[in-house]
């Protein structure tokens, strides 16, 4: 009988090896490897060894229970830093060490992990704790975290207005997300007091009851005017004091005396035109017709990089701040006010050295050419938005009218063109409305008003757009390096959700790649319609966020193949960077951008992209906080407004009147189960299909407005029908409502508070204002509990069903330190 010899299995080969790893959905071992291969016990070993060489190489990364996985990916087990949450209330964190060994991981940013409600037993966890989790992979790039151990407290500091309390003083915090007040003790409060605004310490604290605090800062009181923009620049950790060797070097410097190798343009009478309010001056603009039908631009702006060079004391105080911040009572500077505003602002009749740029277009508004210059200016006029408008429409002052001719006219042709070349290459055209908080001369708001768009703003906007698209253009002719000022296109995943919803509105996008015209196509076809605040809301949600840095990307909203920004130097630490790189490439002087600068411009673009998210979001929560101080004495009146925002926890309106967002929980809408269709924007009643969806008109009564935290709460009213928006009497601004208590949400407004505007005011989205609270039921941070009852949250692909009992209130005990929902 013949003998039977087993079959060999060749070895697989270490790219066969690779390969199978790489597209397996999950993490593998020898045995899954043995298996697919068909390989025998003789074979393990050489197995063994070709895992090894690949995790040396780097092409594989080693988990728990020595399974594998394709590099870049969290291990099993990780220690994570919980960073924020989400608008949904889910807490949010990252990996405390995320160094992965594959080269282009190395690039991306940590994947989306979200943290899952803490199991009865162990420690409430929150923004800032340290926490040792389980991961588990929920899709593409993101996670889920099962804490296993708090691994720190969190937060170290807390920002809050003392109360009086039983056992000593209460902190109540600003920041809505902390929803626990915190307990002083009397010899812990120093020379604080009720009302007053406290930075505090938090002590060890108690397993149950309140956390223990000790105030380290008095702020002053909370009931001084100015306490509100104070709370924004603290919450927000916004530098606002500089060192003493930056305040020297600005006292000593001095201005430009002789013309020396600068170009000489001070007999060319060019303007500045900025706010009423406006302190400092940095750009100023000038028109003449040419012979061929166009016309000939100068754009100067204030040569800082004179007085700021690399590495110096300034240099390094204006890159901690990376720009500055605006608050309607308030500017905290990048650069010292001797600066700023004395040898920086190009003030009439005075000399000032300067960047410049000349640049000709064409009868429709086409860049021929440009040519960028290092002079001495004078100013002619100091002008306004205001002043130029009328002059504009005919009705010049006295100030304006011998500049007519010379100057307001040219300008205004040049706008015009440059205003037609915009329209021509579809820079991207959404119409959300801004608001300006009026502040008195006592730091009181005296009211909230519509910002007006004028053609003024837009002149000079587009005057700006230009000279930043010949730095770039200038930057990469001499290949020198040029922090770029990126927007990209949409993501295809928020292009199919706004499809999608355009879809619910018998509306269509064009597929394909898209420019920002096929955006303006759709923004055509509603206007003037009931859904024209809806779809613009919506348009600007599904945009990419701009950002800096070294590799250009183009400009998507402004229909940009390059941008980078050069016009305000003063209040942006990226447009110093741009005239460094300009001096070094046209060889205009010693001030040039380093070697180890320019090595470091990824690094620093994601810095200052991150001060300008910071500055942003400070300057949203401080007109946030003043719109409630200046609703305060208005709870139980009526205002008509509309839906801004849907989530699974409630509606978020806007009002008209003042452009306030407050939230209508979800537990005060009619009786139903309502599922969250995320989609199209709406919470959908199951029985009864009523519909709330974004961009509905709605009446609400103001149920809470809390100037501590800058909170509101509204219920809708029956119908829409309005009730008589009587003041009641005023009552204390710090008494406290237990009741539902959660924060606004919305889109992202352009920051534009005291400054003019530069080009690109619609080209990003950051997504909503502020976070809903995890909720806190039995003091552990919960998100399977809703303010509707304590009913547990179901997830079916994207849309989220509340479930609602009529019945409950959702209310705080005060008692009990607990929040039910």
């Amino acid at each position: 009988m013949k003998k039977h010899t087993p079959k060999i299995i060749p070895l697989p080969t270490k790219a066969q090896v690779l390969e199978f790893i790489l597209e397996s959905p999950g993490k593998v071992g020898k045995r899954e490897i043995s298996r697919a291969f068909n390989l025998n016990a003789e074979q393990r070993p050489m197995l063994r060894q070709i895992m090894k060489d690949l995790e040396q190489e780097g092409s594989i990364q080693r988990g728990h229970k020595r399974k594998v996985h394709k590099p870049g990916l969290l291990p099993e087990v990780a220690v994570l830093e919980i960073t924020g949450a989400d608008a949904e209330g889910e807490l949010l964190a990252r990996p405390l060490n995320w160094h992965p060994e594959d080269p282009e991981a190395r690039d991306m940013p940590p994947p989306r992990i979200y943290v899952l409600p803490v199991r009865q037993g162990l420690s409430a966890v929150g923004i800032g704790d340290k926490i040792l989790a389980r991961l588990q992979a929920t899709g593409d790039y993101s996670y889920e975290a099962r804490v296993l151990k708090a691994l720190a407290s969190a937060p170290a500091r807390v920002l809050g207005m003392l109360d009086t309390g039983v056992n000593g003083l209460l902190l109540r915090p600003t920041d809505k997300r902390d929803k626990q007040d915190y307990l002083v003790a009397r010899g812990d409060a120093g020379t604080a007091g009720p009302g007053d605004l406290v930075e505090a310490e938090l002590l060890p604290g108690r397993r149950f009851g309140l956390r223990q605090a000790k105030v380290t800062e008095n702020l002053g009181s909370m009931g001084n005017p100015k306490a509100v923009s104070l709370v924004a620049i603290h919450s927000h950790g916004i530098p606002c004091q500089f060192a003493q060797d930056a305040l020297e070097q600005a006292e000593q410097a001095k201005g430009v005396t002789e013309l020396g190798t600068r170009a000489d343009l001070r007999d060319i009478p060019l303007v500045t035109i900025d706010g009423s309010d406006a302190r400092d001056f940095d750009d100023a603009v000038w028109a003449e017709p040419s012979e061929d039908g166009g016309w000939h631009c100068l754009v100067a702006i204030a040569d800082v990089a004179h007085y700021v060079q690399t590495g110096d004391a300034l240099d390094q105080t204006a890159y901690e701040r990376g720009n500055s911040v605006y608050f309607p009572d308030r500017v905290v500077p990048m650069l010292p006010e001797k600066l700023s505003n004395g040898w920086c602002s190009l003030r009439p009749d005075e000399d000032r050295p300067c960047m410049a740029v000349h640049f000709w277009i064409d009868a429709e508004g086409r860049k021929i050419r440009h040519q960028f210059v290092r002079g001495l200016m004078r100013s002619v006029a100091r002008l306004t938005y205001e002043q130029v408008q009328a002059a504009i429409e005919g009705v010049p002052d006295l100030a304006v009218a011998p500049l007519m001719d010379s100057v307001i006219g040219p300008l205004y042709g040049a706008y015009k063109a440059l205003r037609a070349y915009r329209d021509e290459r579809g820079a991207l055209n959404i119409e959300i409305p801004e608001r300006k908080v009026l502040i008195g001369e006592k730091g009181e708001v005296l009211g909230i008003v519509p910002r007006t768009s004028l053609d003024s703003h837009k002149l000079i906007e587009e005057f700006m757009v230009t000279a930043n698209v010949c730095a770039a253009e200038t930057l990469e002719q001499h290949h020198t390096p040029c922090m770029y000022r990126v927007h990209d296109e949409p993501t295809l995943e928020r292009v199919d959700s706004l499809r999608e919803f355009l879809k619910s509105l018998n509306l269509t996008i064009a597929t394909g790649a898209l420019r920002a015209q096929n955006f303006n196509s759709v923004l055509a076809r509603v206007k003037d319609t009931p859904n024209e605040h809806l779809v613009n809301q919506v348009v600007l949600r599904t945009q990419a966020q701009a950002l800096y840095g070294p590799e250009n990307r183009g400009h998507f909203g402004l229909g940009l193949h390059r941008y980078a920004h050069f016009t305000s130097p003063i209040r942006r630490y990226a447009d110093l960077l741009v005239h460094r790189a300009l001096i070094r490439a046209l060889k205009l002087g010693p001030e040039g951008l380093q070697d180890e600068q320019g090595n470091e411009l990824e690094a620093i673009g994601e810095h200052i992209s991150m001060t300008e998210r910071r500055a942003a979001a400070a300057e949203r929560d401080a007109i946030e906080r003043y719109t409630t101080q200046f609703l305060a004495d208005r709870v139980g009146a009526t205002f008509a407004g509309r839906i801004s925002s849907a989530t699974r926890f409630g509606l978020f309106v806007e009002l008209d009147e003042t452009g306030a967002s407050g939230l209508v929980p979800i537990s005060t809408l009619p009786d139903d189960f309502y599922v969250h269709e995320e989609a199209r924007h709406a919470l959908v009643g199951r029985k009864g299909r009523r519909e709330f969806q974004v961009g509905q008109r709605v009446t609400v009564i103001m149920r809470q407005a809390d100037p501590v935290t800058g909170g509101m709460l509204f219920e809708l009213v029956p119908n829409g029908t309005m009730r008589p928006a009587a003041r009641p009497p005023k009552s204390s601004p710090f008494d406290r409502s237990y009741g539902d208590d959660d924060e606004g949400d919305g889109i992202e407004r352009p920051s534009s508070l005291g400054r003019k505007p530069r080009g690109d005011r619609v080209e990003e989205e950051e997504g909503p204002r502020k976070h809903f609270t995890p909720l806190r039921v039995g003091g552990v941070k919960n998100k399977a509990f809703n303010k509707t009852g304590g009913k547990k949250l179901e997830r079916a692909g994207k849309k989220r069903v509340v479930r609602f009992e009529p019945g409950t209130t959702g209310r705080r005990k005060k008692d009990a330190g607990t929040t039910e929902s």
